[in-house]
């Protein structure tokens, strides 16, 4: 019992001398100071937008070499497109089942004739002589021409070429360098003149882009027309 007591009577007085050390130093005032700055009064709480930040889009390069390069714009650029005027060429049916193909005697027989005419033509136009197919005259109506001619005496871009028949009849038709051949058009031409297989045609540069065409049948020797 007297060891607890002086436990007890120990305590506190060190409880004492803590008490007047706090209050020499102020360090309850500044407890309760700490207290009220650490708890506001509650306010509602501000809802906050979020930003909607708009990256630049850039092109990426991936060559180190065109890195420091600046950034290409884009432009839509429309592309003016060779065209012609339809010619009403009627409803001519073509009955590609009783399709009449040209025998090789008279397929030779009508070149023949061909090439013995452009000997009569003036040496100052270049020219050249066709032998009409199938997919010339029906179906596809597209007629290749000679490369090496195209790029010797033909336009560099498309062009509207004149077909001028043996009556001084005129036929617009496109002319495609890249494919070396005519697309547009010549439908009508072929169909106004009732080409067949095996026909010879002969296509003689008068102008920059009019071709003066004569005909020579392959399977009605009777209708050819001479060269004047």
């Amino acid at each position: 019992m007297v060891a607890a007591s002086a436990y007890e009577e120990s305590r506190r007085k060190r409880l004492e001398e803590n008490r007047k050390r706090m209050e020499a130093l102020n360090l309850p005032l500044l407890s309760r100071a700490l207290h009220k700055s650490h708890s506001p009064a509650s306010s509602p709480s501000k809802s906050v937008k979020k930003r909607n930040i708009q990256e630049p889009m850039v092109v990426v390069r991936r060559s180190g070499r065109l890195a420091n390069l600046p950034s290409p714009i884009y432009k839509e650029i429309v592309i003016d497109r060779v065209s012609i005027a339809r010619r009403n060429i009627g409803n001519r049916h073509r009955d590609f089942v009783n399709r009449v193909y040209a025998s090789d005697e008279s397929r030779k027989e009508a070149l023949e004739k061909a090439e013995n005419l452009t000997s009569g033509l003036e040496s100052d136009y270049p020219n050249f002589i066709k032998s009409m197919l199938q997919s010339h005259v029906s179906g596809g109506f597209w007629l290749g021409l000679p490369v090496h001619f195209c790029k010797s005496n033909l336009p560099k871009g498309d062009e509207v070429m004149t077909l001028i028949d043996e009556d001084g009849n005129e036929y617009p038709t496109i002319y495609l360098p890249r494919k070396s051949g005519l697309s547009g058009g010549w439908k009508g031409f072929a169909v106004a003149h009732d080409l067949a297989d095996g026909d010879a045609l002969i296509f003689q540069l008068i102008r920059r882009t009019a071709f003066k065409v004569y005909i020579i049948r392959a399977n009605s020797a009777s209708e050819d027309k001479q060269l004047k």
